[in-house]
């Protein structure tokens, strides 16, 4: 049985990693956008870029200024059991982000949306955001925590079968476009979209394509994942480098995923996740071993399956 004083403590250090300690293969991916980068203003940007990230680890301070919305996406086996329940875990997810705000500390970002009231600790109506999964054969559970913007850098746009690639590249550029022109993501950028189901569907898969695979990943049909690759290509030719100066810098890495739609349609959501791309996971285990990595395995076979079993 897993502890809900357990999920609580490594909540807060995954709140503490996800803020300070940038993933690596972002880290990789950006060196690499340096690396190609022409542009000596673009460059200069993404060498400052890792010397902050350099300088927030030392100090053990959030590397950006503007720490999101913290959310958890939860992956649980399907032997899992908590003590307490799953309404245990998720007062514990609350209990760990409201105390991660005082002490890392975090932006206090989350207020009631009309009266703009904030209760400095970054929990209220449905936040901080608890995503579920499942997985078979399995009694462990795994925590992601995501720090995500929540103002901008994302976009949604109902297209209809005819407009087939042709039109999701339109689409995938003209949102960079105006992403880049208009400051809405700070770059270079993860780029998740996700193709299909219902509108609410494709622009969860956006978000979570962006935010939980780790750059170099592909998806496994090869059909996407030759979509990814030109999306990759295609935006980093538009002439927008890193924080929207002239360069070819403003894509690190394209993830697409799909979700079976209707048949008049083709919904599509996009999401950026910036320069902060700030998530770490930990899987917890009913002996109480915790195991802390970077890469939330979130797209598992079963979460992709298309068939009855």
């Amino acid at each position: 049985m897993i502890s809900a004083k357990l999920v609580e403590d490594t909540a807060r250090e995954l709140m503490a990693r996800a803020a300070i300690d940038i993933p690596a293969d972002y880290r990789a991916g950006v060196t690499a956008a340096r690396e190609r980068e022409q542009n000596r203003l673009a460059r200069f940007v993404l060498t400052e870029m890792e010397r902050n990230w350099d300088i927030a680890t030392a100090d053990r301070r959030p590397m950006c200024a503007d720490t999101g919305l913290p959310r958890y996406y939860v992956r649980a086996g399907n032997e899992a059991v908590v003590d307490g329940g799953f309404v245990a875990l998720e007062r514990a997810l609350r209990r760990a982000t409201a105390d991660a705000t005082a002490t890392i500390p975090l932006r206090p970002n989350r207020v009631h949306p009309l009266t703009r009231a904030d209760h400095n600790n970054n929990v209220g109506a449905h936040a901080p955001e608890v995503t579920y999964a499942f997985e078979p054969g399995a009694d462990w559970i795994d925590v992601t925590t995501v720090h995500k913007g929540g103002l901008f850098g994302s976009d949604y746009r109902m297209l209809f079968p005819a407009d087939g690639v042709g039109g999701i590249k339109r689409f995938f550029v003209d949102t960079l476009v105006q992403f880049g022109k208009r400051g809405l993501a700070c770059q270079p950028a993860i780029m998740g979209v996700g193709l299909g189901g219902a509108k609410d569907t494709c622009v969860r898969l956006g978000k979570e394509a962006a935010c939980l695979r780790t750059v170099g990943s592909r998806h496994p049909d090869p059909v996407v994942a030759q979509l990814e690759a030109e999306l990759t290509t295609l935006g980093n030719y538009v002439g927008i480098g890193a924080m929207g100066f002239a360069g070819t810098s403003l894509v690190v890495a394209t993830h697409v995923e799909i979700a079976h739609t209707h048949t008049g349609g083709l919904p599509v959501g996009i999401h950026a996740f910036c320069l902060s791309s700030r998530r770490a996971t930990a899987r917890l285990h009913a002996d109480g071993r915790v195991e802390f990595r970077s890469d939330p395995q979130w797209f598992t076979d079963y979460y992709r399956r298309e068939g009855l079993e």
